[in-house]
Protein backbone atom coordinates (compact mmCIF):
# COMPACT_ATOMS: atom_id res chain seq x y z
CA UNK A 1 0.00 0.00 0.00
CA UNK A 2 1.06 3.34 -0.77
CA UNK A 3 0.32 4.98 2.52
CA UNK A 4 -0.24 3.06 5.89
CA UNK A 5 -3.61 2.07 6.97
CA UNK A 6 -4.03 0.90 10.71
CA UNK A 7 -7.12 -0.83 10.94
CA UNK A 8 -7.47 -2.06 14.29
CA UNK A 9 -11.39 -3.20 13.86
CA UNK A 10 -11.69 -4.46 17.26
CA UNK A 11 -15.09 -4.97 17.89
CA UNK A 12 -16.31 -5.02 21.99
CA UNK A 13 -19.47 -6.21 23.22
CA UNK A 14 -20.29 -2.75 24.38
CA UNK A 15 -19.16 -1.08 21.09
CA UNK A 16 -18.83 -1.83 17.08
CA UNK A 17 -17.19 1.80 16.31
CA UNK A 18 -14.41 1.74 13.74
CA UNK A 19 -11.13 2.47 15.53
CA UNK A 20 -7.63 3.67 13.83
CA UNK A 21 -4.29 4.28 14.67
CA UNK A 22 -3.49 7.57 13.26
CA UNK A 23 -1.69 7.81 9.63
CA UNK A 24 1.63 8.17 9.51
CA UNK A 25 2.88 11.72 9.34
CA UNK A 26 1.62 13.33 6.16
CA UNK A 27 -1.15 11.22 5.35
CA UNK A 28 -4.71 11.68 6.06
CA UNK A 29 -6.98 8.52 5.69
CA UNK A 30 -8.23 5.78 7.84
CA UNK A 31 -9.68 2.37 7.12
CA UNK A 32 -10.56 0.19 4.59
CA UNK A 33 -13.60 0.03 2.08
CA UNK A 34 -15.53 -3.10 2.62
CA UNK A 35 -18.62 -4.78 0.70
CA UNK A 36 -21.41 -6.20 1.68
CA UNK A 37 -23.25 -9.13 -0.65
CA UNK A 38 -26.93 -8.42 0.08
CA UNK A 39 -28.93 -10.94 1.79
CA UNK A 40 -32.51 -12.32 1.31
CA UNK A 41 -34.08 -9.65 3.37
CA UNK A 42 -31.99 -7.35 4.52
CA UNK A 43 -32.63 -3.26 4.14
CA UNK A 44 -30.02 -1.14 3.45
CA UNK A 45 -30.91 0.49 7.59
CA UNK A 46 -30.13 -3.01 8.61
CA UNK A 47 -27.11 -2.91 7.21
CA UNK A 48 -25.86 0.63 7.42
CA UNK A 49 -26.45 -0.65 11.74
CA UNK A 50 -24.38 -3.94 11.34
CA UNK A 51 -21.14 -1.85 10.27
CA UNK A 52 -22.39 0.87 11.98
CA UNK A 53 -22.08 3.56 9.10
CA UNK A 54 -24.65 5.97 8.59
CA UNK A 55 -27.27 5.43 6.58
CA UNK A 56 -27.45 8.45 4.17
CA UNK A 57 -23.49 7.41 4.14
CA UNK A 58 -24.35 4.12 2.56
CA UNK A 59 -27.28 5.17 -0.04
CA UNK A 60 -24.22 7.78 -1.30
CA UNK A 61 -21.87 5.64 -1.51
CA UNK A 62 -24.39 2.88 -3.15
CA UNK A 63 -26.74 5.20 -5.56
CA UNK A 64 -29.85 3.70 -7.06
CA UNK A 65 -30.15 1.14 -4.68
CA UNK A 66 -33.46 0.55 -3.32
CA UNK A 67 -32.85 1.56 0.89
CA UNK A 68 -35.84 -0.85 1.31
CA UNK A 69 -35.86 -3.70 -1.04
CA UNK A 70 -32.29 -3.80 -2.52
CA UNK A 71 -31.42 -6.64 -4.94
CA UNK A 72 -30.21 -10.17 -3.32
CA UNK A 73 -26.70 -10.65 -4.04
CA UNK A 74 -25.62 -7.24 -4.42
CA UNK A 75 -22.31 -6.25 -3.57
CA UNK A 76 -22.72 -2.92 -1.42
CA UNK A 77 -19.97 -0.70 -0.86
CA UNK A 78 -19.61 -0.06 2.79
CA UNK A 79 -17.71 3.50 3.35
CA UNK A 80 -15.73 2.44 6.24
CA UNK A 81 -12.98 4.76 4.77
CA UNK A 82 -12.02 8.07 5.52
CA UNK A 83 -10.14 11.26 5.29
CA UNK A 84 -10.03 12.53 8.18
CA UNK A 85 -11.20 16.49 8.93
CA UNK A 86 -8.18 19.13 8.54
CA UNK A 87 -8.76 19.92 12.79
CA UNK A 88 -6.23 19.41 15.38
CA UNK A 89 -6.56 15.65 16.34
CA UNK A 90 -8.18 16.76 19.84
CA UNK A 91 -11.36 15.74 22.04
CA UNK A 92 -14.65 15.05 19.97
CA UNK A 93 -14.78 16.08 16.11
CA UNK A 94 -18.10 16.56 14.62
CA UNK A 95 -18.74 17.18 11.18
CA UNK A 96 -22.00 17.41 10.11
CA UNK A 97 -21.94 17.03 6.41
CA UNK A 98 -20.52 13.23 7.23
CA UNK A 99 -22.58 12.62 9.89
CA UNK A 100 -19.75 11.32 11.95
CA UNK A 101 -18.34 12.01 14.98
CA UNK A 102 -14.71 11.44 15.68
CA UNK A 103 -12.82 11.29 18.71
CA UNK A 104 -9.27 11.30 19.56
CA UNK A 105 -7.75 9.48 22.27
CA UNK A 106 -6.05 11.28 24.55
CA UNK A 107 -2.17 10.95 25.22
CA UNK A 108 -3.00 7.82 22.42
CA UNK A 109 -2.67 7.55 18.29
CA UNK A 110 -6.14 6.08 18.45
CA UNK A 111 -9.34 7.57 16.37
CA UNK A 112 -13.02 6.06 17.45
CA UNK A 113 -15.43 7.04 14.41
CA UNK A 114 -19.20 6.48 14.88
CA UNK A 115 -22.53 7.88 12.78
CA UNK A 116 -24.86 10.56 14.17
CA UNK A 117 -28.10 12.22 13.30
CA UNK A 118 -28.23 15.56 13.42
CA UNK A 119 -30.91 18.67 13.26
CA UNK A 120 -33.47 18.50 10.48
CA UNK A 121 -33.93 21.63 8.44
CA UNK A 122 -35.17 24.00 10.27
CA UNK A 123 -33.68 23.20 13.48
CA UNK A 124 -29.94 23.17 12.16
CA UNK A 125 -26.98 21.96 14.52
CA UNK A 126 -24.80 24.79 14.70
CA UNK A 127 -21.05 25.05 14.18
CA UNK A 128 -19.43 25.65 17.26
CA UNK A 129 -16.24 24.74 19.31
CA UNK A 130 -17.08 24.25 22.83
CA UNK A 131 -16.60 21.47 25.68
CA UNK A 132 -18.43 19.41 26.98
CA UNK A 133 -20.32 21.12 30.29
CA UNK A 134 -21.89 18.38 32.04
CA UNK A 135 -22.08 14.05 31.99
CA UNK A 136 -25.63 12.33 33.07
CA UNK A 137 -26.47 8.78 33.09
CA UNK A 138 -30.74 8.06 32.87
CA UNK A 139 -30.96 11.80 32.07
CA UNK A 140 -34.24 13.61 31.88
CA UNK A 141 -35.63 15.82 29.26
CA UNK A 142 -36.83 19.28 29.67
CA UNK A 143 -38.45 19.73 26.20
CA UNK A 144 -38.20 23.55 25.19
CA UNK A 145 -41.59 25.80 24.43
CA UNK A 146 -40.68 25.61 20.72
CA UNK A 147 -40.39 21.71 20.28
CA UNK A 148 -43.60 21.18 22.82
CA UNK A 149 -45.66 24.11 20.74
CA UNK A 150 -44.75 21.98 17.66
CA UNK A 151 -45.87 18.48 19.46
CA UNK A 152 -48.78 20.45 20.47
CA UNK A 153 -49.81 21.13 16.90
CA UNK A 154 -49.93 17.87 16.17
CA UNK A 155 -52.46 16.73 19.00
CA UNK A 156 -49.57 15.56 21.17
CA UNK A 157 -49.42 17.05 24.75
CA UNK A 158 -45.78 16.78 26.20
CA UNK A 159 -44.54 16.80 29.99
CA UNK A 160 -43.14 19.68 31.09
CA UNK A 161 -40.58 16.86 31.95
CA UNK A 162 -39.89 13.67 30.41
CA UNK A 163 -38.42 11.14 33.23
CA UNK A 164 -35.49 8.84 32.54
CA UNK A 165 -36.83 5.41 31.17
CA UNK A 166 -38.10 3.69 27.55
CA UNK A 167 -40.18 6.79 26.48
CA UNK A 168 -37.34 9.39 27.27
CA UNK A 169 -35.85 10.48 24.04
CA UNK A 170 -32.44 11.10 25.21
CA UNK A 171 -31.69 7.39 25.74
CA UNK A 172 -29.45 6.37 28.83
CA UNK A 173 -26.64 8.89 28.52
CA UNK A 174 -26.47 12.21 27.54
CA UNK A 175 -23.61 14.82 26.86
CA UNK A 176 -24.55 18.22 27.58
CA UNK A 177 -22.38 20.92 25.48
CA UNK A 178 -21.43 24.42 27.02
CA UNK A 179 -22.60 26.39 23.73
CA UNK A 180 -25.26 28.94 24.50
CA UNK A 181 -27.15 28.56 27.06
CA UNK A 182 -26.17 24.86 26.99
CA UNK A 183 -29.49 23.70 24.84
CA UNK A 184 -27.14 21.23 22.85
CA UNK A 185 -26.83 17.77 23.52
CA UNK A 186 -24.59 14.07 22.38
CA UNK A 187 -27.16 11.97 23.38
CA UNK A 188 -28.43 8.50 22.72
CA UNK A 189 -32.19 7.43 21.79
CA UNK A 190 -35.23 5.35 22.41
CA UNK A 191 -35.71 4.96 18.74
CA UNK A 192 -33.69 2.11 15.96
CA UNK A 193 -33.80 5.25 13.57
CA UNK A 194 -32.36 8.00 12.71
CA UNK A 195 -28.51 7.61 13.02
CA UNK A 196 -27.11 8.82 10.11
CA UNK A 197 -30.30 10.89 9.49
CA UNK A 198 -30.92 14.83 9.42
CA UNK A 199 -33.76 13.79 12.59
CA UNK A 200 -33.30 15.76 15.44
CA UNK A 201 -33.88 19.23 17.20
CA UNK A 202 -30.59 20.43 16.53
CA UNK A 203 -28.73 17.80 19.30
CA UNK A 204 -26.21 15.04 17.83
CA UNK A 205 -27.89 11.82 18.13
CA UNK A 206 -26.06 8.84 18.41
CA UNK A 207 -26.75 4.80 18.84
CA UNK A 208 -27.28 3.49 22.25
CA UNK A 209 -24.15 1.26 22.12
CA UNK A 210 -22.00 3.84 20.73
CA UNK A 211 -23.14 6.82 23.00
CA UNK A 212 -22.74 3.98 25.87
CA UNK A 213 -19.15 3.85 25.08
CA UNK A 214 -18.26 7.76 24.38
CA UNK A 215 -19.98 8.25 27.57
CA UNK A 216 -17.45 6.02 29.42
CA UNK A 217 -14.48 7.61 27.70
CA UNK A 218 -15.13 11.11 28.17
CA UNK A 219 -15.26 13.81 31.23
CA UNK A 220 -16.34 17.09 31.71
CA UNK A 221 -13.97 19.82 29.90
CA UNK A 222 -13.63 17.79 26.89
CA UNK A 223 -12.88 19.80 23.68
CA UNK A 224 -15.44 19.62 20.95
CA UNK A 225 -15.39 21.06 17.72
CA UNK A 226 -18.24 20.62 15.31
CA UNK A 227 -17.80 21.77 11.65
CA UNK A 228 -20.01 21.40 8.12
CA UNK A 229 -16.82 20.23 5.91
CA UNK A 230 -18.28 18.87 2.30
CA UNK A 231 -15.04 18.34 0.57
CA UNK A 232 -11.85 17.11 2.49
CA UNK A 233 -8.63 16.57 0.36
CA UNK A 234 -5.41 14.93 1.28
CA UNK A 235 -2.12 14.93 -0.50
CA UNK A 236 -0.46 11.51 0.40
CA UNK A 237 3.26 11.17 1.45
CA UNK A 238 3.41 9.20 -2.27
CA UNK A 239 2.14 12.39 -3.60
CA UNK A 240 -0.87 10.90 -4.65
CA UNK A 241 -4.55 12.87 -4.16
CA UNK A 242 -7.69 11.73 -2.90
CA UNK A 243 -10.70 14.25 -2.26
CA UNK A 244 -13.73 12.93 -0.31
CA UNK A 245 -17.07 14.83 -1.06
CA UNK A 246 -20.36 14.85 0.73
CA UNK A 247 -23.95 16.36 -0.04
CA UNK A 248 -23.56 19.55 1.32
CA UNK A 249 -26.44 20.51 3.93
CA UNK A 250 -29.17 22.64 3.14
CA UNK A 251 -29.40 25.36 6.21
CA UNK A 252 -32.45 27.21 7.91
CA UNK A 253 -31.91 29.99 5.10
CA UNK A 254 -31.72 27.76 2.22
CA UNK A 255 -27.88 28.37 2.02
CA UNK A 256 -25.54 25.11 1.17
CA UNK A 257 -21.75 25.32 1.61
CA UNK A 258 -19.73 25.72 -1.89
CA UNK A 259 -18.59 22.24 -3.65
CA UNK A 260 -16.34 24.20 -5.81
CA UNK A 261 -13.04 22.64 -6.34
CA UNK A 262 -10.92 23.54 -3.22
CA UNK A 263 -8.57 26.61 -4.36
CA UNK A 264 -5.44 24.89 -2.84
CA UNK A 265 -6.38 21.68 -4.30
CA UNK A 266 -6.80 23.69 -7.61
CA UNK A 267 -3.18 25.95 -7.40
CA UNK A 268 -1.20 22.37 -6.89
CA UNK A 269 -2.87 20.96 -10.03
CA UNK A 270 -1.97 24.20 -12.00
CA UNK A 271 1.45 24.04 -10.83
CA UNK A 272 1.89 20.82 -12.00
CA UNK A 273 0.14 20.70 -14.79
CA UNK A 274 -2.25 18.15 -14.26
CA UNK A 275 -5.96 18.13 -14.94
CA UNK A 276 -8.82 19.03 -13.07
CA UNK A 277 -11.39 16.12 -14.77
CA UNK A 278 -11.34 13.32 -11.95
CA UNK A 279 -11.94 15.87 -8.82
CA UNK A 280 -14.49 17.75 -10.67
CA UNK A 281 -15.82 14.56 -11.40
CA UNK A 282 -15.27 13.41 -7.70
CA UNK A 283 -17.06 16.05 -6.64
CA UNK A 284 -20.50 16.15 -8.72
CA UNK A 285 -20.34 12.28 -7.38
CA UNK A 286 -20.51 13.36 -4.18
CA UNK A 287 -20.51 9.68 -2.96
CA UNK A 288 -19.06 10.15 0.30
CA UNK A 289 -15.86 8.13 -0.03
CA UNK A 290 -11.96 8.88 -0.70
CA UNK A 291 -11.43 9.13 -4.78
CA UNK A 292 -8.06 9.24 -5.74
CA UNK A 293 -8.33 11.87 -8.02
CA UNK A 294 -4.37 12.44 -8.45
CA UNK A 295 -2.41 9.07 -9.01
CA UNK A 296 1.27 8.23 -7.58
CA UNK A 297 3.69 9.19 -9.46
CA UNK A 298 6.28 6.39 -10.97
CA UNK A 299 9.92 6.44 -9.87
Amino acid sequence: MLYRLFALCFVSASAYSASYELPTEGSSIVGRTQYHAIQAGESLADIAKHYDVGFLSLMAANKGVDPFLPQTDYVLTIPSQVILPHVEYKGIVINLAELRLYYFEPDSDIVHIFPVGIGKIGRDTPEMETRISQVRANPTWTPPASIRKEYLEKGIELPAVVPAGPENPLGEYALRLAYGAGDYLIHGTNKNFGIGLRVSSGCIRMDPKDIEWLFNQVDVGVPVKIIDEPIKVTLEPDRSVFLEAHEPLTRNDGSKKSLTLPQELSWWLDEFEIPDSKARAAILAQNGVPVEVVAAPYN
